[in-house]
């Protein structure tokens, strides 16, 4: 499979919302000892400022969240329920705390790799979540704040979508998953985004 253009920072410097609805269709990319692992982004969630409170920034700034404040562009990996890592990507302007979960990807490269790792799960289940994913990839917390958008990055996404190509028809939207004790309106906000699959396998 041929390498896409990356994307730029601008793309990430936007409106979290927007940034979230726009990933879906793009291919996260990961390069480990020189060799390509890539899924396309199917399925994201947008977290949004302290008044969030789905968002791990309702806390303010805390040496946990002090990624999110920085530059856009650049990845936030934090560790949940003491087991599992999930991706995120740091958005608009540098002071105002904002990321996009990535909650599901579906794999187009080396994929023997990432069934290797996913040994005994049926291949729908490979990257269907967000923990899954880092265990697929081998993304740990040691890539908590790299720039995804620097010439060398191990972590990047490409633009193998172009978002204008995505009809809304195709794209799913809900409120974002497990917020069980999150008040409302952020319990049910709809910042959860999910591509048709089918999309991709029709490419």
């Amino acid at each position: 499979m041929s390498p896409q253009p990356r994307l730029p920072r601008m793309f990430f410097q936007r409106n979290t919302v927007t940034v979230a609805r726009e990933l879906l269709g793009k291919r996260l990319v990961r390069i480990e000892h020189g060799k390509r692992l890539a899924g396309y982004i199917v399925e994201t969630e947008a977290y949004r400022g302290e008044e969030d409170m789905g968002c791990h920034a309702r806390a303010g700034l805390t040496p946990r969240t002090r990624v999110m404040y920085g530059p856009s562009g650049h990845a936030y990996v934090y560790f949940t329920y003491g087991m599992h890592w999930m991706l995120n990507f740091v958005v608009e302007q540098e002071g105002f705390p904002a990321a996009v979960l990535l909650r599901g990807i579906q794999p187009c490269e080396g994929v023997e790799i990432i069934a290797e790792r996913r040994k005994g799960q049926p291949s729908k289940r490979w990257t269907d979540g967000p923990a899954k994913i880092c265990q697929a990839f081998n993304i740990t917390g040691e890539m908590n704040g790299i720039d995804l958008c620097a010439e060398e990055a191990e972590i990047f996404i490409e633009n193998s979508f172009p978002h204008e190509m995505i009809h809304a028809k195709h794209v799913s939207v809900g409120p974002r998953v497990g917020l069980f004790t999150v008040p409302e309106p952020w319990k049910s906000i709809p910042w959860r985004f999910m591509l048709d699959e089918k999309i991709i396998e029709s490419e």
